[in-house]
C-alpha cells in the first residue's frame, strides 16, 4: 500500500496549503483501495450494484431470425423495381408459434412482430403498406427492399460475447438485458459500508432543545442521503462533541465496523483542535503499521476550502468542512468518485455538460468554483445556465433550488453572458 507521503511526492506541484481541485482526485485515486469481496445475488436485488464479473451471453439475442414488425413475410428476390407484387397468404406466424409449413413462389405468410421468420423468407412488408383482399396482398413497387424489416439471430448479442463488463453499474436497463439472457443471478462486489458523524459542541441533534449559538445538524442528513443514493450502507454515529474521549470512541468504532469514515467539521483553521489531533493519533497508530496517516488540505476551490484525508489502517478517512454547502460540494467533487472506485465501478465521476451562461459571473483565476445553478433549455433546445443567486457556503436553501453545479475551472476568469461553461447535473446524484 502506498503511503500518503509517496502519493503526494508523485503529484506534480503538490502543495497541501494551495491544492488544485484536480489534484485532489488524482491523490484519492491512489489512496483508496479497490474491492475484493464479492457475492452472488438474485437479479431483482441487483439494481445499483457493481458487476464483479463480465456478464457472458449464454445464448444469441435474438436467438432466431425474426420479424421487426407486423406484416407479411416473403422471399424478397421476387421484388421488381417497376412492377407491383401480388402474393397469396398461406399461413400465419406468431411470436412463440412459428409457421411450420413451406412457402413457395408467389406466396407469403402473415407475421407478427418477434415471430420466427419461416425458412426461405427474408423480407417483411408492413401490413399498412399492402392492399389486402380475397386471401392475397399486393405491394406497390418500391415500398420495401429485399431484406427489409428482418432481425437476425445474434444481431443484439452473440453467444460467448460480453453483454456487460466488470465494473458496470447495474441500471434498470441492465436488469432487463441480463434477464433477456435467462440469467437469474449475478455476481457483484459486496456492498460498501461507510461510517459518518458530525463534530462540534455547537451541533444539535434533532429533538434537542435549541440553545444560543447552536445549530441543528443538517450535514448528517445530506451525507446520509448522498450515501444512500449510491447504494451504500451507512453507519450513522450521530453528533460527536469536541471531546477527546468521545472522538476517539467514534473514530475507533468507525474504523472497526466500516470500510471508510466520513466526518464533517473540525478541519478548518481556528476550529477546536481535538478533531484534528484525534485524526492524527488514530490514523498514525494503526496496530498493523499499515501506512495510516492523515493530511490537512487547503484546496483552491470555493466553497469547501478545508479538507482532511487519510487512512486509519487500510481504511480511508474523509474529513469534510462543516458548512452545509461545502460538505455537499466536496462530497460530490471528491468523495463520491473515490467511493465509486472502492465499490469497483469503472466510471466514477458524473459527466460535465456544456451550457451557455445567461448571466455575467465574476471569477478569480487560481481556484475552482462550484456554483449552485439552474440548468434549462432555451427555445432552440440548447442548454443554458444561471446561478441561484447568493453563493454563501451556509445557504443550504440554494442546494434545494439548484438542479446542478456550474463548474468554473481553476484557470478560468470572469464569465460573460453567452459564454460556454461546464455544468454537473444533480439528477441521480443528489
Amino acid at each position: 500500500m502506498k503511503s500518503l507521503e509517496y502519493i503526494a511526492a508523485a503529484l506534480e506541484g503538490y502543495d497541501p496549503q494551495a491544492l488544485p481541485a484536480h489534484t485532489v482526485n488524482a491523490f484519492l485515486t491512489q489512496l483508496v483501495p479497490t474491492p475484493t469481496r464479492t457475492e452472488t445475488i438474485p437479479l431483482l436485488q441487483a439494481l445499483g450494484r457493481v458487476l464483479a464479473d463480465d456478464v457472458i451471453c449464454p445464448i444469441n439475442v435474438p436467438d432466431h431470425d425474426n420479424s421487426a414488425m407486423d406484416g407479411y413475410a416473403f422471399d424478397g428476390r421476387q421484388l421488381r423495381a417497376n412492377a407491383p407484387l401480388s402474393l397469396r397468404v398461406v399461413g400465419t406466424a406468431r411470436a412463440g408459434a412459428a409457421y411450420g409449413g413451406t412457402v413457395g413462389a408467389g406466396q407469403c405468410v402473415k407475421i407478427m412482430t418477434g415471430a420466427v421468420m419461416p425458412a426461405g423468407l427474408d423480407t417483411v412488408v408492413p401490413q399498412e403498406l399492402v392492399t389486402a383482399g380475397d386471401g392475397a396482398v399486393t405491394l406497390a413497387p418500391g415500398v420495401v427492399g429485399c431484406g427489409d424489416n428482418r432481425r437476425f439471430a445474434g444481431e443484439d448479442l452473440r453467444r460467448g460475447s460480453a453483454a456487460l463488463t466488470r465494473g458496470a453499474r447495474i441500471t434498470p436497463a441492465a436488469l432487463g438485458l441480463i434477464a433477456s439472457l435467462g440469467l437469474a443471478e449475478v455476481r457483484v462486489f459486496a456492498r460498501l459500508r461507510v461510517a459518518y458523524f458530525s463534530t462540534g459542541d455547537e451541533i444539535l441533534s434533532l429533538g434537542e432543545a435549541p440553545r444560543e449559538g447552536a445549530v441543528f445538524d443538517s450535514n448528517r442528513y445530506t451525507v446520509f442521503g448522498m450515501l444512500q443514493r449510491m447504494g451504500i450502507d451507512v453507519l450513522d454515529l450521530g453528533v460527536v462533541p469536541d471531546q477527546p474521549a468521545a472522538l476517539e470512541a467514534a473514530f475507533s468504532r468507525a474504523a472497526r465496523e466500516a470500510d471508510a469514515t466520513i466526518t464533517s467539521g473540525g478541519v478548518s483553521v481556528g476550529e477546536a483542535d481535538h478533531t484534528k489531533a484525534m485524526m492524527r493519533k488514530l490514523a498514525c497508530s494503526a496496530p498493523d503499521g499499515s501506512g495510516g496517516g492523515v493530511v490537512f488540505w487547503r484546496i483552491a476551490m470555493r466553497p469547501g476550502r478545508p479538507m482532511a484525508v487519510g487512512r486509519i489502517g487500510h481504511k480511508p478517512l474523509f474529513g469534510l468542512p462543516g458548512n452545509p454547502v461545502a460538505v455537499m460540494v466536496t462530497f460530490l467533487a471528491f468523495v463520491r468518485p473515490a467511493l465509486w472506485q472502492m465499490m469497483g465501478a469503472d466510471a466514477n465521476e458524473p459527466p460535465l455538460l456544456q451550457a451557455r451562461s445567461s448571466e455575467a459571473i465574476r471569477k478569480k483565476p487560481g481556484r475552482t468554483e462550484y456554483q449552485r445553478a439552474i440548468v434549462s433549455s432555451d427555445s432552440a433546445g440548447a442548454l443554458t445556465v444561471r446561478t441561484t443567486g447568493q453563493q454563501g457556503s451556509g445557504v443550504l436553501r440554494s442546494m434545494v433550488q439548484a438542479n446542478g453545479l456550474l463548474v468554473l475551472a481553476h484557470d478560468q476568469g470572469n464569465i460573460q453572458v453567452g459564454d460556454t461553461v461546464s455544468v454537473m447535473l444533480f439528477d441521480g446524484v443528489m
